[in-house]
């Protein structure tokens, strides 16, 4: 199961959000690359790179901060506006190694299908955040009726590989991974699922590993308050022990 540290960008600084809410925000560092360089310093192979001001249609740099993280021996998700072809095209000559798709992907599902035929499944995945198993759009200020698990089967149909589940209502919270949505979202689309939203301590980590079916994890408060070290995240995600 791999770890992802994620790196939340708002006007070029490292931030977090309570519930995605940008009136309760907590700025963690003003310099992007030096905290990847942190984060891969700590063992990560991977970072989860989210710009909010492109998620909430502002306009914004954050993308260049992409460019410096993939000099690293990273690899980067990038989350965050990516609402056409030519977005996501950009980003990956920008060095992403995955796009994460949205908004766009509920409200374009051509888009989806297009971008896995032009660069496959591994470069591909797509969000699905939900609040009571309802997805949510538009920076999370939208939310739609349509359940987790019948769009996840749609996009899984297209050929979709990747998706990342968000549980809105912990995200930022430090409340607890909602282990059994993100387990049950798995088993119903068949694609490698990354939990997100709530990730508190290490017993977090080891009980997504024990699921058996989730891909991946993504932990920000919980890093960046210092309650979970990445390599306590990292050695509990390898742990075989299913006890929490």
């Amino acid at each position: 199961m791999i770890v992802y540290p994620a790196i939340d960008l708002r006007d070029g600084k490292v931030v977090r959000l309570r519930h995605g809410d940008p009136t309760r925000q907590t700025t963690f560092s003003n310099d992007p690359l030096a905290t990847a360089q942190r984060w891969q310093d700590e063992g990560a192979r991977w970072l989860h790179m989210v710009n909010l001001d492109g998620a909430f249609s502002q306009a914004n740099d954050n993308e260049y901060a992409l460019r410096d993280a993939a000099r690293l021996d990273l690899r980067v998700q990038f989350a965050g506006g990516l609402r056409s072809l030519a977005d996501i095209e950009r980003v990956l000559d920008f060095g992403a190694a995955r796009v994460v798709i949205g908004t766009a992907a509920l409200e374009q599902p051509n888009l989806i299908g297009a971008a896995l035929a032009r660069w496959g499944a591994e470069a591909i995945a797509v969000a699905l955040d939900a609040r009571e198993g309802r997805v949510a759009t538009h920076g999370w200020r939208v939310q739609s009726e349509r359940q987790v698990a019948d769009v996840g089967r749609e996009f899984a149909a297209l050929g979709l590989r990747h998706t990342l589940f968000t549980d809105i209502s912990r995200d930022g919270a430090l409340s607890g991974v909602n282990i059994a949505a993100t387990s049950e979202l798995a088993h119903a689309t068949g694609t490698q699922v990354i939990a997100s939203g709530g990730v508190r301590d290490a017993a977090d980590i080891r009980a997504c590993a024990a699921a058996g079916n989730i891909a991946g994890v993504v932990i920000g408060m919980a890093l960046y308050s210092g309650r979970l070290s990445l390599a306590a995240a990292l050695a509990a995600a390898s742990a075989k022990d299913d006890t929490c």
